[in-house]
């Protein structure tokens, strides 16, 4: 299929094209499908990590290792229940496919420049089809969609701004081979984010 045409009008199509996409692997990199996501159309809140990692491609389920969990218990502070989060809500990322470990096999592989653009156009899809009131990128590769690469994640966390009528509230990447999250002066700044993104849900689902 090329990409920049004919690209799929409803998710569940879309769903099953990124699941049959083998571009990245016919370019030669090293990858391990399948495509994994999660969420139904009418979602209102968009999660967009970096890749998914080796449990998530087993599993096929966004978030479902040690990130989830952090993850999780940021979106806990904000009031938002895990089951009834990926239930309802919007779970995808920049490449789409686990990419594997680094050469030197300290973490997972950081996706190239290129496959993030061969899975772009995938990630637009998405955003268009499901049209999310509140997006949150995860991580640097998520938040550079939406922020300038130069600004560093401490001008970025905490902050909030609206793009295309839909709010933007980034999140640091939630591993725990991060050590960002982990200090003191940035977890207030984490704090913020889940302020903003408590008043979103708050306003979008009303307690």
């Amino acid at each position: 299929m090329d990409q920049t045409t004919n690209l799929p009008a409803t998710l569940i199509e879309l769903h099953q094209t990124m699941k049959a996409c083998r571009l990245c692997l016919q370019e030669g990199y090293e990858i391990y499908p399948p495509a994994v996501f999660s969420g139904p159309a009418s979602a209102r809140f968009m999660t967009i990590g970096q890749a998914p990692g080796i449990t998530e491609q087993q599993a096929e389920r966004p978030f479902n290792a040690g990130s989830g969990k952090r993850l999780f218990n940021w979106l806990a502070q904000a009031g938002i229940e895990e089951d009834w989060f990926r239930g309802t809500q919007y779970m995808t990322s920049v490449t789409k496919c686990y990419p594997g470990r680094q050469t030197s096999g300290s973490g997972d592989r950081v996706p190239s420049r290129r496959e993030q653009a061969l899975c772009r156009v995938f990630l637009d899809q998405e955003i268009e089809l499901v049209n999310p009131l509140v997006i949150i990128p995860i991580g640097r590769l998520a938040i550079n969609l939406f922020y300038p690469r130069k600004k560093v994640l401490r001008e970025i966390i905490g902050t909030q701004q609206k793009i295309a009528g839909r709010w933007i509230i980034p999140l640091p990447h939630s591993s725990g081979a991060s050590r960002w999250h982990q200090l003191k002066e940035n977890r207030l700044l984490i704090d913020r984010a889940i302020s903003l993104i408590r008043e979103h849900w708050n306003e979008i689902f009303p307690p």
